[in-house]
């Protein structure tokens, strides 16, 4: 018997409750047998994770002075059919907005920083537009990720350079931890005829190669971008993806590793237009790397690296197409000292653009860079220090540095500061005229404090983190003539609270900030005047609790996120203002057998009525299950 389609969507609705309540009864007929559980088969989830983004050498979280976060493989499983995206803007810190479905013009925000501000890399290369600045990390699939680490504030900019203002993001690709070999196959089915059809392949062997590689193909029937009072034409606008990571390391010997890695997606998103039908862009996104990483003492490394990441544009509908391109050789080292470790490095960097728009007079610089840096972690003090000197082709040079500092006051107990110089150089489209762009711009610099108190347990993890940050010449388009300018100065100041805990198989807590994100200009020689105006997109409070049940098994989580007002431009009209909403979400892994494992998500379960952008469209109850099959 054929379904029509709103009886599909119902059917697979049902289907979805269905699985989560068996989720569910498994859970109950798992708690009711607890005394047949061994202890040892229990989940072990750890605090204190490895990060390298923060410190461009592997360091543990509990020694790290800026504020990190891990998303680790586990967690991304709840976001199977989503994107990078759809993941970080349910984390602390972080708001963004979105122009419809999926695929669609979106941007994101953390702690009062935009995108342009925050460099994201994938496996250690820059990922972003040279044209527009910003990653779209709405374009890169959930399920091609390994791990994403996040470093918040400023301190990234004395180590990695421009773009770093705001923090860093790195996303890390399948295949750097390759255990055994394994290949396997997932399918999956979703609201709005979304469907996810995928396969990977793992291999090791004894003699230190290791491959991995994977491939999948999303689409979906998307939902209407624009509301109804904005729109004259009606229609779903669709997104389709196809896409692919690989993953090689060979180790020579005890001393030797050389490998590569490469993530590349290529979609197609429909979108609305006037009274125009199927208009739509193309686009290709990107970073392949190739390294050699010799250590030739404990402690001690050299990595020489290079990279290559694309960003490809191509609206036909305005008769436009973006071609940005960066190239990225880098020799990174760490040496261990008698105390402390330092760090030192030696980059170059070229960014291209190819446009069918006239009149770009940059459109090709070059970046010379080079950095020094102290690490100290021990049971007692941390300390961190970095210099950087940034040498660009058309804008000169530029100095970063940063200094922080941490004491344990006892085992679980820590305290500490820290101080960053930061700063961002004007995008090829903040230069350009025909975007309402301005030759003339200057960099954007800032000052950046933080402070924090740690509280860390076997049992919890719990931070409180205060930030204030100065930004000068900071570069806005405001409406309604969205030229581009630089305002004298902007002031963010804030706090975030995160508490992480783990009772037995339960696993609950949240997050919660509060930032003030505003003009501090003096407009005395201009007529627009946006002093003590709220900058765009950064909600005064943002929150999210969460519940979780995990075994060997079987994993549940339930979250609530809530989003304060805020102002979609900085012009703070009424008609730009986006009203508070909160969205509760549920989601669950469930190991049917030894092979077999389901995954399950039902988003905005209370189907909230909500923007993130006036005059754009949102999803409101939506799901998305999936089945993996593993041969080992």
């Amino acid at each position: 018997m054929a379904l029509s389609r709103s009886s599909s969507t119902t059917y697979l609705r049902l289907c979805i409750l269905s699985a989560l309540g068996g989720f569910a009864m498994s859970a109950t007929a798992a708690t009711g047998n607890s005394s047949v559980i061994n202890r040892s088969e229990l989940p072990q989830v750890e605090l204190d994770k490895i990060v390298v983004t923060a410190t461009r050498t592997p360091t543990k979280t509990s020694n790290v002075i800026a504020q990190t976060r891990v998303i680790d493989k586990e967690e991304l499983q709840r976001y199977q059919g989503q994107t990078v995206l759809e993941v970080l803007k349910r984390q602390p810190g972080i708001s963004h907005y979105t122009n419809g479905g999926p695929g669609t013009t979106s941007n994101f925000y953390m702690r009062g920083y935009d995108n342009k501000q925050i460099l994201v890399l994938i496996d250690g290369i820059r990922y972003s537009s040279i044209s527009a600045g910003g990653a779209t990390l709405s374009l890169l699939p959930a399920d091609q990720i390994d791990r994403i680490e996040i470093l918040y504030g400023a301190s990234g900019s004395s180590i990695y350079g421009a773009d770093a203002m705001g923090g860093v993001i790195q996303v890390f690709t399948k295949g750097a931890n390759v255990k055994r070999s394994n290949f396997s196959v997932t399918a999956g089915v979703g609201s709005n005829d979304e469907y996810l059809y995928g396969a990977s392949a793992q291999l090791a062997n004894e003699s230190g190669t290791t491959l991995s590689l994977s491939a999948s193909h999303t689409e979906t029937d998307g939902i209407d971008a624009t509301l109804p009072s904005t729109s004259t034409y009606k229609d779903d606008d669709s997104f389709e993806s196809d896409n692919i990571s690989l993953a090689l390391t060979q180790r020579i010997n005890e001393q030797l590793l050389v490998g590569a890695s490469a993530l590349y997606s290529k979609s197609n998103t429909e979108f609305d237009y006037g009274l125009n039908k199927d208009v739509y862009s193309d686009q290709e996104n990107g970073a392949a790397q190739a390294f050699i990483d010799w250590r030739y003492m404990p402690g001690s490394s050299v990595r020489l690296q290079y990279g290559h990441s694309i960003d490809k544009v191509d609206t036909p509908a305005y008769n436009s197409r973006y071609d940005t391109e960066q190239d990225q050789i880098s020799l990174v080292g760490q040496h261990k000292l008698p105390v402390g470790q330092g760090i030192y490095g030696l980059e170059y960097l070229n960014q291209g653009l190819d446009t069918k728009s006239p009149g770009y007079n940059l459109d090709d610089r070059d970046v010379k860079s080079a950095f020094l840096g102290y690490l100290l972690a021990n049971n007692k003090f941390d300390a961190q220090a970095n210099i950087r000197f940034d040498d660009y082709s058309e804008y000169g040079d530029q100095t970063t540095y940063n200094l922080g500092g941490a004491y344990h006051i006892n085992s679980n107990l820590r305290v500490g500061a820290n101080y960053a110089k930061g700063f961002r150089v004007p995008t090829f489209n903040d230069l350009y005229p025909g975007f309402g762009g301005d030759p003339d711009l200057k960099s954007e610099t800032s000052d950046n404090y933080e402070a924090f108190i740690e509280y860390d347990t076997v049992l919890q993890s719990t931070r409180l983190t205060s930030y204030q940050n100065k930004v000068d010449d900071l570069i806005v388009s405001p409406a309604p003539t969205y030229q581009t300018v630089n305002i004298n100065e902007a002031k963010i100041k804030g706090i975030s609270l995160t508490s992480d805990w783990i009772l037995n198989n339960y696993l609950f807590g949240g997050s919660y900030d509060y930032q003030s994100a505003k003009d501090d200009s003096d407009y005395s020689n201009r007529a627009d005047d946006y002093n003590g105006n709220f900058l765009p997109v950064r909600p005064e409070h943002k929150g999210l609790i969460y519940l979780g049940y995990r075994l060997p098994s079987l994993d549940l989580r339930a979250e609530y996120q809530y989003v304060d007002d805020y102002y979609y431009s900085i012009s703070n009209a009424d008609s730009q203002l986006v009203e508070s909403y909160g969205l509760f979400n549920i989601s669950g892994n469930y190991q049917l057998t030894d092979n077999l494992s389901m995954t399950a998500r039902l988003n905005n379960i209370t189907n909230e009525k909500y923007v993130t952008a006036p005059g754009y469209n949102t999803d409101g109850t939506n799901f998305f299950t999936s089945l993996t099959y593993n041969w080992f």
